[in-house]
Parts: structure tokens; sequence; C-alpha cells
């Protein structure tokens, strides 16, 4: 087994990918889609990955190491938001035609932000927690009913919190509850149909990196991030 404070390439790789998810999932959430009868927002299209990816990091290297890569993702995505503030704030050349497209996207940003990071803090942390806990009650048995449950919470707790703070007041208050059951129930079924894949993953990272870490007398306090 492995030292838990050293950092693989596998968990590299994953904290990058798990980072640009968020960063592209934060800038499609922008924009409202309708699907048949459906609505929600494009930001589905990539979302979910990143639960996906929060369940292998907290299932391979615990809750310590999926609370760093969490307060990654915030970090860069508070980067991006800021950066574009700061493009919107630029003068732009007069011959160029896509600063009302532009100014439409990021202009949303801020408030789009706050919604999405404070959900995005609450739902992965809450995903953490109880694929950190449900391992250890199950002595590690049963990963796609921890993987579906933990999923499911998190989501769950990301709809509540992202769509009354992004888009209050914005639209009717039926179809903003709407669109929180659909975009919490679509994620989980993401997981679902991904789920063989993820277990594939899985199995491959802890044979690979040799690490398959049980989070007993730990601290579960998501400020604690030297703690790996």
């Amino acid at each position: 087994m492995k030292n838990n404070n050293t950092v693989s390439v596998s968990f590299m790789l994953l904290g990058i990918l798990f980072c640009v998810c968020l960063v592209a999932a934060n800038l499609l959430e922008t924009k409202v889609v309708q699907i048949w009868k459906i609505t929600a927002t494009a930001g589905l299209v990539v979302f979910p990955i990143s639960y996906i990816i929060n369940d292998c990091i907290a299932e391979v290297w615990g809750f310590r190491k999926a609370r760093l890569i969490i307060w990654m993702g915030f970090a860069m995505n508070f980067m991006v938001v800021a950066l574009a503030q700061l493009a919107i704030l630029m003068p732009a050349a007069p011959f160029w035609e896509g600063e009302d497209g532009f100014n439409f996207v990021f202009g949303m940003a801020p408030r789009i932000a706050v919604a999405s990071l404070t959900a995005f803090l609450v739902g992965s942390f809450l995903n953490a927690y109880v694929m950190s806990k449900m391992k250890l009650a199950s002595g590690g048995k049963n990963f796609s009913l921890r993987a579906i449950t933990s999923t499911l919470v998190g989501e769950s707790a990301d709809s509540m919190i992202f769509f009354p703070v992004a888009f209050g007041g914005l639209m009717p208050a039926g179809e903003l509850i709407k669109m929180m059951v659909i975009q919490a129930v679509l994620k989980t079924l993401y997981e679902i149909i991904i789920l063989p894949v993820t277990i594939r993953v899985v199995n491959y990272i802890k044979k690979v990196d040799g690490s398959d870490v049980f989070d007993e007398h730990i601290s579960y306090n998501v400020l604690k991030i030297k703690e790996l």
C-alpha cells in the first residue's frame, strides 16, 4: 500500500479532468436546453462526470484526497470567472461583432458562478462523505450501491441549491422545481448507465496504484485541506 501522503499520476490526471469538467459545466450552465419535453441546462452534458470522478477518488484515495480535489476545482472555477469578468471590462475592438454574445455568456457568470460554486461544494462534499461512510460500513463491498447512493444525495443537494439561486425570478416556480427534479434524476441515471465503466476504472486504478483507502479515524472537516 502506498503512502497516503503521496500523489500518483492517476490521481493527478483525474484531478485535472475533474477541474476541466467543472469549468466547462460552469460555462455550459448558462444555456437552458429542451429535448422533447425535458428542460435542463447544457451543463448536464459534462457535470455528472465530475461526480463520477469524485466517486473514484473517494473510493481509491479516501475523503482527504477528495477534499483536496474539490477545493482545487472550486479555485479553478473561481479563477475562470474572475478572468472572464476582467475580459468583459476590457474595451472591445471596433470591428469585433461578438461583444453581445460574449457578454451574454460571461455576463451571467457571477450569478451562475455563485450558484454553481455553492451547490458544487455542498453536493461534492456530501457525495464524498456518503461514499466514505458507506465504504467503512460495508467493509468496501457494494461499490455500485455506494456510488449510486452518494451521487443521488450529492446531485439532489446540488440541484436544490443551484436552480433557485441561478434562475430564481427568471422562470416560473413550477418550471424551476421541475428542472431541479429532472436534473437530479438525469444525473443519477447518467451515473447508473456509465457505472460499468466506473467500476472498471476504479478496479484498474486500485491495481496499478496500489491504493484502497478506508477513512478510519479521520476528520471530515471540509476546511482541513492540508490534511492529506
